[in-house]
C-alpha cells in the first residue's frame, strides 16, 4: 500500500492531462459511434451527479460512510474512462463500485445485503443471483488494473483547517466542495492536495456573498473577484480587514510560501463553478430514462 500520494499508482496511472483524457473518452466513442449514436446521454457531469445520487442512497441504506462513497465515485470515474457506459448496467456498476470501494475503506458489507438493498432500490435493474456483482467485481478490478487505493483531499483539509484558521463553518463547506468535484474530472486531473485547498479558498472566498454555491451567477462573479488575489503572491489587502478577509489572506500568504501549484487550483476552481452551472439543467427524470433505454434495449439488465 503507498503510503503518500507521490508513491501511488493514483499519481502514476491514474492523473492525466485534459487532452489525453479527452482523446481516451473520444476513442472509446468512436469505436462505438453507432451505438453512441442511437442511444444519446445527458453531459457527463449530468450522469454523474444521477450516479452520485443513487449510490448515496444505497449507502444510506447500509449506513456506508463517506470516504467509501468517494471511493465509489472515484472507481467509476475511472471505469467509464476505459469502458463505454453503453455496454454496461450502470445500476449494476453503481452497486458493485460500491460493494469493492466498502471492501478497500474497511467497511465492509456482504455481497448479499448489497445486492439485496440495490435489487431493493432498482428492481428493474438488479437482479437477485448474486454471482451478477461477483462478476461486474473482477469487471471493475481488471479495468482498473487492481490499482484500488485512492487518495481523498479530506486529509489534506482537515491537516490545514488549524493552519487557517478555519472555523467550522468553513470546514463544513469545502467539505460539502471537495465532495461536489467527485461529479467532475477533476479526481482524474488533480492531485487531492490542489483539490483541497481549491475547496478552502472556494469556502473561505464565497461564503460571505452566498448562502450556498448552487446560485452559479453569484459563484462565477465572486470567483472572478477573488481570483486576483489569489494569483497576488503578496497576500496584500489594502483596508480593514473583517474576520473572513484575514483567513482568505492568511491562506493567499501560505499560497505564497507554500509549492501548491496556483494555476491548477484557479482551474479547479472554474471546473467546480462550471459544474454548479450545469447542475442547473438536472432532471433525474431524463437520466434515468436515457440509462434505462439502453439498458433495456440492450438486455443489460438480465
Amino acid at each position: 500500500m503507498a503510503a503518500n500520494y507521490w508513491a501511488s499508482t493514483q499519481r502514476r496511472y491514474w492523473q492525466f492531462s485534459r487532452e489525453t483524457l479527452a482523446e481516451t473518452r473520444q476513442k472509446l466513442e468512436d469505436d462505438d459511434r453507432a451505438l453512441v449514436q442511437q442511444y444519446p446521454l445527458p453531459d457527463r457531469r449530468l450522469l454523474n451527479h444521477f450516479f452520485r445520487e443513487h449510490l448515496a442512497k444505497l449507502g444510506k441504506r447500509m449506513t456506508v460512510k463517506q470516504q467509501a462513497l468517494a471511493t465509489a465515485q472515484v472507481y467509476l470515474r475511472r471505469f467509464y474512462s476505459k469502458v463505454e457506459i453503453r455496454r454496461t448496467n450502470p445500476y449494476l456498476v453503481l452497486a458493485t463500485a460500491l460493494y469493492l470501494a466498502c471492501k478497500m475503506e474497511e467497511c465492509p458489507q456482504h455481497i448479499r445485503v448489497v445486492v439485496s438493498e440495490a435489487r431493493q432500490l432498482w428492481p428493474d435493474f438488479i437482479v437477485s443471483d448474486v454471482s451478477k456483482l461477483g462478476e461486474c467485481e473482477f469487471y471493475l478490478i481488471s479495468e482498473m488494473n487492481s490499482q484500488l487505493i485512492i487518495h481523498h483531499p479530506y486529509r489534506t483539509l482537515q491537516d490545514l483547517q488549524n493552519t487557517l484558521s478555519m472555523a467550522q463553518d468553513d470546514t463544513s463547506l469545502a467539505w460539502s466542495i471537495i465532495n461536489d468535484h467527485y461529479m467532475t474530472d477533476l479526481p482524474l486531473l488533480y492531485p487531492p492536495h490542489v483539490i483541497a485547498v481549491t475547496a478552502i479558498f472556494l469556502a473561505l472566498t464565497l461564503k460571505p456573498t452566498q448562502a450556498g454555491l448552487q446560485a452559479a451567477a453569484s459563484t462565477a462573479a465572486a470567483l472572478s473577484s477573488a481570483t486576483p488575489m489569489l494569483k497576488d503572491q503578496s497576500g496584500s489587502v489594502n483596508g480593514v480587514l473583517n474576520t473572513q478577509q484575514k483567513k482568505v489572506q492568511n491562506l493567499v500568504s501560505w499560497l505564497a510560501e507554500g509549492e501548491i501549484d496556483i494555476k491548477a487550483a484557479v482551474e479547479c476552481s472554474q471546473e467546480i463553478i462550471s459544474l454548479y452551472d450545469i447542475l442547473e439543467q438536472y432532471t433525474e427524470k431524463t437520466c434515468k430514462e436515457q440509462i434505462g433505454r439502453f439498458v433495456k434495449a440492450r438486455g443489460l439488465d438480465k
